[in-house]
C-alpha cells in the first residue's frame, strides 16, 4: 500500500538528519540521493523525499512514479495516502483537548461514552492512545476483508468491535489496535461537536499552515494524489479499494 512508501520516507528521513549534523547540506544531498535510488532501483521504493536540518532543505525530491499506468513520476508535491501515520493527528486532537479543559488522558472512556460495554469500564483514553487497553483490532477480524470496501459510519465501526471480549485487562499488556484510535476519533467528534475532518483542518492543518495536507475521499479530485500499489508476484499491482469511512484516512504533501 502507499503507506510502506511514507514509512520509508520517514525512516530514511530521521536517518539522514543524524547523519546530517556537522555536515555541509551540498556534500550530503548526492549520498542522500544515491541511497534513495538504490532501493528505488531494487524496486522496493517510490515516493517523495524532503530531508531538512534547521532551515536549510537537504533534499526535496521525487522518486519512481505517481501512476505507473501513465507513466506519472513522482515529484516534490505529489500527494500521498498517509494510512496509519494519521495517528499521530488523532493523538494531537486528544491532547489539544485537553489542553482546552474538554478531557483527560487518565479519564475512563465511559465519562464521554455512558453506553460503553462493562468491560471497558478501565478502559482510559491513555490506554487507546498507547495501544493497551485490550480492545480487539477490528482490522484483524475474518470479516474485515470483505468489509474494508463498505462505506461505514463511526457508530457502525465502533459496533463491529464494542461488544467483543477484551484479549487482556486495561494496561495489563501492548497490542497495536486500529479499535482504539476509531474510538478516539468517534470520542473527539463526539466531546468537540465537529467531525473529525473539521476539527483537524482547523486546529491543526490551518494553524500551521499545512496547506497540502487534508481528509482524504474516495470521491474528490485532489490534485498531484498518487495512486496506490502493492507488491504483486510479476511486480506492483493496484492496491485494493479502501473506503475511507474506515479511519486512518488523511493525505499529505509537503506541509
Amino acid at each position: 500500500m502507499v503507506i510502506r512508501r511514507i514509512v520509508l520516507a520517514i525512516w530514511l528521513a530521521s536517518s539522514w538528519m543524524a547523519l546530517a549534523v556537522g555536515c555541509r547540506a551540498q556534500d550530503n544531498a548526492p549520498r542522500m540521493d544515491q541511497v534513495v535510488q538504490s532501493y528505488v532501483s531494487s524496486k522496493k521504493f517510490m515516493g517523495s523525499v524532503l530531508v531538512a536540518r534547521g532551515g536549510t532543505v537537504l533534499l526535496d525530491k521525487g522518486y519512481g512514479f505517481a501512476n505507473l499506468e501513465w507513466n506519472v513520476p513522482n515529484s516534490a508535491t505529489t500527494k500521498f495516502r498517509l494510512g496509519s501515520v494519521t495517528k499521530q493527528f488523532t493523538a494531537a486532537s486528544v491532547l489539544l483537548l485537553q489542553e482546552r479543559g474538554k478531557l483527560k488522558v487518565d479519564d475512563p472512556v465511559k465519562n464521554y461514552m455512558p453506553d460503553a460495554p462493562p468491560a471497558w469500564d478501565k478502559v482510559t483514553i491513555y490506554n487507546l492512545l498507547t495501544h493497551t487497553s485490550g480492545i480487539p483490532n477490528f482490522t484483524s477480524f475474518p470479516d474485515y476483508a470483505s468489509t474494508e470496501a463498505v462505506s461505514t459510519t463511526p457508530e457502525k465501526l465502533v459496533a463491529r468491535f464494542r461488544d467483543k471480549p477484551l484479549e487482556f485487562q486495561p494496561g495489563e499488556k501492548w497490542s497495536y489496535s486500529n479499535s482504539g484510535y476509531v474510538l478516539l476519533g468517534f470520542l473527539i467528534e463526539k466531546i468537540s461537536g465537529e467531525s473529525y475532518e473539521k476539527f483537524v483542518q482547523e486546529n491543526i492543518f490551518d494553524p500551521l499552515g499545512m496547506k497540502d495536507s487534508g481528509y482524504d475521499s474516495n470521491s474528490a479530485i485532489i490534485p498531484r494524489r498518487a495512486a496506490g500499489y502493492e507488491p504483486g508476484d510479476g511486480g506492483p499491482k493496484n492496491a485494493g479499494f479502501v473506503h475511507m469511512s474506515l479511519g486512518d484516512h488523511l493525505k499529505s504533501g509537503h506541509a
